[in-house]
Parts: structure tokens; sequence; C-alpha cells
């Protein structure tokens, strides 16, 4: 075998494959992946045994609504249909569990609204029936941005999980499709339906709103307001020409990521995720989803259930895409997370070595200009499959929902006009079918081969010493940012230090050190509104940098920031012992990550913490149990514990 080195050199040196993907003769994977995926799969024997375990006794158990007693039943058809109740009583077809985050507030999940309407109408068609188990919470960060509510957004995941169990509970499905796209609520999601992975389990995509403002000049004017060169009335044109309509936002954060991921992992049907709602091929798309799990359960009986499809390589396939397109941090917690609900254990560590050698095949904001639509026409999620796998970066021998293997994801959806194409769908909206994507990118600048890639590796890095651990996006940092030895200013909220930069007390070299802004002190807020300011900074000539126990999210990314810190502040962590004027380094190239004092004084220091700030009001007291339960961010941030 290759070793990691030359195979490098030789799959970016050579052509992809574009021949069967299932043909192993031609499929050759990379030594790197397959070192990480078999330490994964050593680590998490116990874990993962005990789930399968779990799934498998649930498997064999008789069809759900069989062991139901007349009242339950009852209960389960009391609003239903005269049609749907004999249906529901025979017990003779599939029941479709539908958990919706539609609400008519964010863009994103507008789209969701007629979605259960269109599952419903197609299930009648093959006798079957579907009904919205129940609905999660959508909360946005964009809204949330800088503010107390903030402080729900992560632990709004682990609600989301344990929305999805109660609404699967009721035990009398044979099929699940779920319904979310943004930050917390696809990882939330796919939590709460692996506790129910005997069943087959779809995600349906809304897809993203079509192209507004270019993401570059939104970030420009933002960046003039925090200057004060230009007013609230001119900013909040520049951000309503940016997020204009229904639709997810058009960068590239951790809601598209969310969207990317889902695919990559074969849970999405191929090429679906960056399809604009309300369009015809969306509509066909969703109708065919539903009709292709309603044929898997009623003529094949051979649907390929959730634990079947998310396993420790499908998860590495999945850090695979997400390295490669340059993906939200945020997903550093959430696939951890994901990883334990199926359990299998991930840790930093396994994504900085794959990283090493992944390489960087897309420029989407805020990694460059373009945005998901851009990424879209330039060949999409066909084009960047197919490249990854027929370089030997991704694990070609899983299920999806599909079927076997990814050579079904590197093809694209198109509408059908000829009914003997195979892999259409007549009964949805309109029919769709099937076609291979490009051979070529049709837009370098943001989609590449990957025999030419935008970097030999991917987007994040782990960062490592006497402050702990943290991850850093690196796909977005100039390299002449890349590295920063600079004095430290401690504050321990973003407002103070908005504040100071008002005051022009940070016209100079420094490292911005925000504390206490961990899951157990705060929830891990997002701390994306100190981009324009530390942005600025930069432009202006000054070496510059964030270290934080917090979040930065999927949008950050010119300005170096080691986010994510652990230990955190509260749980006695280094960054509380920093002191203004401390020399820190960030070295990302490195993967180094120091204070420049030393461990007897370190030892010496007391902890720096702030009086606790109040945890009342817009929510926040009712999460007292998951702040004090939260595991550190390495972990997860999950409020399920080690166990699940």
């Amino acid at each position: 075998m290759l070793s990691a080195s030359s195979f490098v050199e030789y799959a970016l040196a050579t052509e992809p494959l574009s021949s069967n993907l299932r043909d192993e003769s031609n499929f050759m994977l990379h030594p790197r992946i397959q070192e990480v995926t078999e330490r994964v799969i050593k680590r998490s024997k116990a874990t993962r045994q005990a789930y399968l375990e779990r799934i498998n006794y649930a498997k064999k158990q008789t069809r759900v609504r069989s062991g139901l007693g007349c009242g339950n039943i009852a209960h389960v058809m009391a609003a239903c249909s005269s049609d749907d109740k004999a249906r529901l009583k025979a017990d003779e077809q599939p029941n479709l569990a539908i958990i919706n985050s539609y609400n008519d507030m964010l863009s994103a999940h507008v789209p969701y609204k007629d979605y259960p309407d269109l599952i419903k109408d197609i299930a009648t068609k093959y006798d079957a029936t579907a009904q919205v188990a129940g609905g999660v919470p959508a909360m946005c960060d964009g809204v949330t941005q800088g503010r107390d509510g903030m402080e729900l957004s992560l632990f709004s995941r682990d609600v989301i999980a344990m929305s999805t169990a109660i609404s699967l509970s009721h035990d009398v499905f044979d099929g699940v499709f779920c319904l979310g796209v943004c930050d917390k609520i696809v990882p939330g999601l796919l939590i709460g339906a692996l506790s129910f992975g005997h069943l087959p389990v779809y995600f349906l995509p809304a897809g993203p709103m079509q192209s507004g403002i270019p993401n570059k000049e939104k970030a420009r004017i933002r960046q003039k307001f925090a200057q004060g060169l230009v007013s609230r009335d001119e900013l909040l044109e520049a951000e309503s020409a940016s997020y204009h309509s229904a639709g997810t936002c058009t960068f590239y954060g951790t809601a598209n990521s969310n969207q990317m991921l889902m695919e990559i992992m074969g849970l999405h049907l191929p090429g679906s995720s960056f399809i604009n709602p309300y369009t015809e091929l969306r509509d066909g798309l969703t109708g065919n989803a539903v009709e292709t799990m309603l044929k898997q359960l009623i003529q094949s009986k051979d649907a390929n259930c959730l634990a079947d499809v998310v396993t420790e390589k499908t998860i590495i396939n999945g850090l695979v895409g997400l390295l490669a397109t340059g993906g939200s941090t945020n997903h550093a917690i959430h696939l951890v997370a994901i990883a334990k609900a199926a359990g299998v254990e991930l840790t930093w560590k396994d994504m900085s070595d794959l990283s090493e050698v992944v390489p960087l095949l897309t420029r989407i904001y805020p990694n460059g200009s373009a945005d998901v639509n851009h990424f879209q026409a330039a060949g999409g999620m066909g084009f960047l499959m197919r490249e990854l796998v027929g370089a030997g970066f991704l694990h070609n021998d899983v299920k999806t929902i599909v079927g076997e293997g990814l050579e079904a994801y590197t093809q694209e959806p198109r509408l059908d006009t000829d009914s003997n194409l195979i892999m259409t769908s007549a009964t949805g909206p309109s029919k769709v079918k099937w076609v291979s994507c490009p051979e070529n990118s049709l837009d370098e600048d943001v989609l590449r081969p990957i025999n030419n890639p935008f970097s030999k590796q991917g987007g994040l890095q782990l960062l490592t010493g006497n402050l702990g651990k943290a991850v850093i996006k690196v796909s977005a940092v100039a390299v002449e940012h890349q590295v920063v030895t600079a004095p430290a200013k401690v504050f321990a909220s973003q407002s103070a230090l908005q504040e100071a930069y008002t005051r022009g007390e940070l016209n100079q070299d420094f490292i911005a050190v925000l504390k206490e802004q961990g899951p157990k002190a705060k929830g891990m807020p997002e701390l994306h509104k100190l981009t324009p300011v530390m942005a600025t900074l930069q432009d202006e000539g000054y070496r510059v940098a964030i270290v934080t126990d917090g979040r930065m999210s999927g949008a950050s990314g010119k300005v170096p920031a080691a986010i994510h810190l652990a230990p955190e502040a509260v749980e006695g962590g280094i960054i509380a012992k920093i002191q203004e004027g401390d020399l820190i380094t960030l070295d990302a190239p490195a993967g180094i990550l120091k204070v420049h004092v030393s461990d007897e004084e370190l030892a010496q220091r007391e902890l720096q913490l702030s009086v606790p700030s109040l945890t009342f009001g817009t929510g926040r007291e009712l999460f007292t149990g998951f702040r004090n339960i939260v595991s550190s961010a390495d972990m997860g941030a999950s409020a399920f514990g080690v166990e699940q």
C-alpha cells in the first residue's frame, strides 16, 4: 500500500475514477482514511456493539401496531379520515412519521409548511398512511447573535433530540421523514432518530434561497458599520438584500454544512441538498423521496434502517466532506455528538489527522466569494463526491437510503420528460431523473477537481498546548494570518470587547481572550459579532486573533480564532488564569496554542472568574440542569452524558 504522503501525490496527480465506482478492483482507499477509520472502529467496539444490540432487539419485535391495544390504536387514528382509519386498522401498509421543524419566522423552515400534505398525498396513493408525529423547535443564531437567547442555542440541539424521541415514542411508525435544515436542528433530529435506528429514516431538505447581494459585500458593509462609516439603515438594507426570501441562507455556514453532511452520509436523495425551494424540481425530489421509501417498505421490503446507514465509515465520510468543503466549525462539536448517539467514539484528533491529507476542493463564502447556489451550478455534490470517492477519500462500501455504495451520489437530478429512464418518479408533483454530473467543474474558482485543489489540506486544525485543546477553521484564513504571537487582552463578554474597540483601546497587536463562554458557563453562545471588529483591525494591519472557550459561527473565518477551548474557564481551564499582557502564540500550521508563562507561575495563579452573570430571562433559567451536566466541547457539548 502507498504511504500517506505518496498517496496524496498520486491522488492529486491523476484523474478521478469516473467508471463504475462499485468496481473494487479500481478502488484504493487513502491510507490515512483507512488508519483513522480502523482506530475509530477499534475505540468504539464496546459502545457500537451495545448500540447495535439495542437496535437488533427493536428489529426483532413484532410489527409495532399489532401489539397495540384497542384503546391505544383508537387514539392513534382518532382524528384520521375514514380511509386512513381503515388502513391503520388493517395494519397491512406502512405508517410514516413526519418530524417537522416548520415555523413561519425563519426563512429556511418556511417551505416545510406544505411538506406534510405532499407526503400524505403520496402515501395515500400507495394505500399507506403518514402522520405528523411531532414538531421540534427551530431557532436561528442569526436572530439571537449577541443576545441572551443565544445561550439557549447549543442546548436546543439536545432539546430537539429529545423532542424527536418523544415524537417517535408512540411506536406506531414504520419509517421516518425528518424535516430540518439549520444549525442545531439537523444534528438534533439525527441524534434523536438514532435512538430509533431500527427504522428507515430520510432527511428532506428545503433548499437555499436564491442568491441576493454577494456575501463579500454584506461583510464589507458590516465592517463599515463597526467603524461608524455607514448608518444602521444602510446596514439593514444590506442585510435584507442578503437574507431576502424563503430558504436557507446562501453562505456556507452550519445550515448548508448540515445539508452537505446529510447527502454525503447517504441520508438525502442524491443531489437534493441545494435545490431552491418552491421549484418544480424541489417538489419532485420530495415526492420521489416519499415514493422511494414506500417502495422499499412495500415492494422490496428491504429499506436500509438508520443504524445500518450511520456507521463508523459513514461518519468518517461526513468528516471528509466537512474538511473538503471547509465546512462549519460547529460540526467539530455536532459530529462528535452524532457519532456518540450511534455508539461511535470520534475525537478532534481524528478530525485533525484527516485534515492533514483531505484536499480542500471548494471556495464558498466565507472561504471564498461564491455562495452555495454557485457551488451547485459549478457541479455541486455529485461532482464533489465523485472526485472524493474516485481518489479514495470516501468509503464506498456503505449503505445509503437508496441502496449500496455511493455511485448514485455521483449523479444529479433533473426534471424528467422521458418515461423510459430509470430512477424516475411519476407519482410526485413532477417526474425526476438522475444524470451524470459534469465531467469538469463549470467554475474552478468555486469547485475544483481532486488533482487541482485549493489546498492539499482540509479546513480544520486541532490546536494543543498549555491552554488545552481547541479547533481553528483555517480554510478562510490567509496564510499570512495563520501564525500570531501577541499580548493578551482579556474579556468576559463580546460586548466588553466591542466597547473597548469603541473607546479606541484596541489599535495594536493583540490576542483577544474571551473566557467564560463555554457550555457550562453560558451554554456556549456564538461570538460572531466579534468578527466585524476583529476583521477591521486585521485589515488595518494589526496582528490579531481570538482565543475562546465559546463558539464562532460557520460564517466566520478571516480572523484566526482558536475556539471551543477545553477545558473551559469555569472548569478550571488555564484560560481563566491568563492575565492582561501575557504573550500568547496561535500557530495554526504547527497546531500550537500556548501562553508564554511558566508552568510554575500558572500553578500559583488563581482562577480569575467574573461574578456569575444572571442566568434568568429569555428562558435561561430553564436550562440550569443542562449547564450542570453538559460535557466539554471536545466530547460534543452534550447534555446526555458519556453513555447513551
